[in-house]
Formats: structure tokens, sequence, C-alpha cells
């Protein structure tokens, strides 16, 4: 795998927000779209930024991006303010939604070359970077093609590289995987986490969220401009999931069956809900000898935690 020279930093923090606001006025009324914003994101680390249309998660993005100045609070990225330091921002690569950050009518060749100029790279290193990442891309062989005329998962390979091209630390991914076929979405959910693993900090937007909950290590949701929660993802999916277990028999003799649900559980023909964790033990040592085909915890999915969260907060 070539690398653009981003090793691993460990615990360097990529991108600091600290309580950013903005409001924004419609006819006579002011209208607080985000309400003290405060995240972080480490080297190395794939932080998923979700929330439902209108919650201030697209202007949040923009406020740290440097695109759109906020009226409160503070952005850091690698400790500079892309608000007042220009050159602070070509830390920063993005991947839009729907290849927004292609010329279409270009190759990926010429593409890699005039962003990577735009964003302050020597035209030979421009060219460099962008052969190297075609070849890591497997994408050399469509170098002199028109974007227009690859397939969507191509044209979303060529994005990504484009974002890459003058090696920044800070990536914001806007749905990478929107609209891909199964083979095109795994080779994306591939590179990401190969652009992670090099040390970069990766901002993932997206309302597919069981893409969010297979490739993040932190969850944050926004909603009615504020974060409702932010938490390490499989904490969060376990705070959520329930002490259930099931117990599927082979087969369950009524006398054991009664047994067990003296102890406190359930019991529906051969399979047994077993409502706490603490009673799962003593239900598996009733039912031994007895053949047991499975056990299974219900787990919560990052679907079902999103939406309880943002509907409850309204």
């Amino acid at each position: 795998m070539i690398s653009l020279g981003v090793g691993k930093m460990g615990d360097q923090q990529i991108l600091q927000v600290e309580g950013l606001e903005k409001s924004y006025r419609i006819k006579k009324d002011w209208i607080r779209a985000v309400r003290s914003v405060s995240l972080d994101l480490s080297a190395g680390e794939v932080l998923a930024f979700l929330g439902p249309n209108g919650a201030g998660k697209t202007t949040s993005i923009k406020m740290m991006a440097g695109l759109v100045r906020p009226d409160g609070g503070k952005v850091r990225i690698l400790g500079g303010d892309p608000h007042r330091e220009a050159p602070v921002l070509r830390h920063v690569g993005a991947v839009l939604e729907g290849n927004r950050n292609l010329y279409w009518r270009l190759t990926p060749e010429e593409n890699l070359e005039y962003f990577g100029v735009l964003r302050g790279l020597s035209r030979r290193v421009a060219r460099s970077r962008g052969r190297e990442l075609l070849d890591r891309f497997e994408l050399s062989h469509k170098r002199n093609a028109v974007v227009q005329q690859l397939s969507r998962g191509m044209q979303q390979k060529v994005a990504i590289a484009v974002a890459l091209v003058h090696d920044p630390k800070l990536i914001l991914l806007d749905e990478p995987t929107l609209g891909l076929d199964v083979e095109a979405t795994m080779v994306v959910k591939r590179l990401v986490r190969e652009i992670a693993a090099e040390g970069r900090g990766i901002i993932l937007t997206t309302h597919q969220l069981d893409v969010a909950e297979e490739l993040s290590d932190r969850v944050a949701i926004i909603n009615q401009g504020s974060i409702v929660r932010m938490a390490r993802t499989q904490d969060l999916i376990a705070a959520f999931s329930g002490g259930l277990y099931e117990v599927v028999m082979e087969d369950l003799p009524e006398a054991i069956a009664e047994k067990v649900v003296a102890l406190g559980a359930l019991v529906e023909g051969n399979t047994i809900r077993v409502p706490e964790t603490d009673l799962l033990y003593g239900v598996l040592d009733i039912v031994r000898p007895g053949v047991i085909l499975s056990v299974s915890r219900q787990q919560a999915n990052l679907t079902d935690i999103f939406l309880e969260l943002v509907q409850g907060d309204r």
C-alpha cells in the first residue's frame, strides 16, 4: 500500500471544536442553527457525525472546515485556526456527496493534477502524487478516461484520491457509499479504514447508519443544533443493548421448563428468554445436560439508538 507520508500519530489531536454557535436571520426572526457544539478528533480515528435533516450538522461541518465563520466558539485544526490562518486549510480534504469535488469532463489524472496545484502543490508533485494514488486505488487503467464515463464506484474512488492528493490530516467524508453497489461499497469502506490507519482523522457524515456503525470509532449525534450524545460506538451500542439473553434448546422437558420459569425466565417452546445477565448462568446450570443450540444476547444497532435519541429529544 502506498502511503503519502502520514505516519501513525498516536493520540495527536487533529481537530478541536469548542462551543460553536451559529444563528441565521430569517425575515425578522433569528434561528439558532448550532448551539454550543464541542467535539474533538484524534489521529487515526473515525468520528460519525450524525443527525436528521435540519439538525445543524451541515452548518457545523462548514464551520469546522473554515467555510462558515462561527458566531461564537473556536475551531482548531492541528492547533491552527482555519478562520484566521489560511495555510491551516491545507490540512483539510473533503469528499462531497454526489462526487461534487470532481470536474466530470476531466480525466482522473487531470482532476488530481488540477486540485493538487490548487491546494499548493507544484505541478510536478501533484502529478507524481496523482499517479501514486491512481496506482493505489487501482485506477491507473482509467487515468485518461473522462470521469463522467466511469462507474459510480470508480468516481467515488477518484473523489477520495482527490481529497488525499495534498496529503491532508483531516478528511471530511459526506455520504461516501451512497448509491454504490455492494462491491463498490466494500471497496470504499476498505479505503476509509486504510486512510484512518495512516494516522488521518476522519469525520463521516451519512444517513446510512449501518455504514456509520461499521466504520466509526466514536459517534456524535446532533439534533436541533445541539449534540445530544457523543460516545465510543461500541460503548453506545452496549449502553442501549438490553440484558435479555435467548437460549435455544434442542428439547426442553416440561419439568426443566418449570424450574427455569421459577428462576425468573420466560419459556416459549424450546426457547428460553432470560431478562437479566445474572440469571443466565443459573438457567444454564438447570438445562444441562440438555443440548443447547444457541445462546445470544439482544443487541441494539445504531439505527435504533439514533431514532430513540432524536425522537426523544423533540
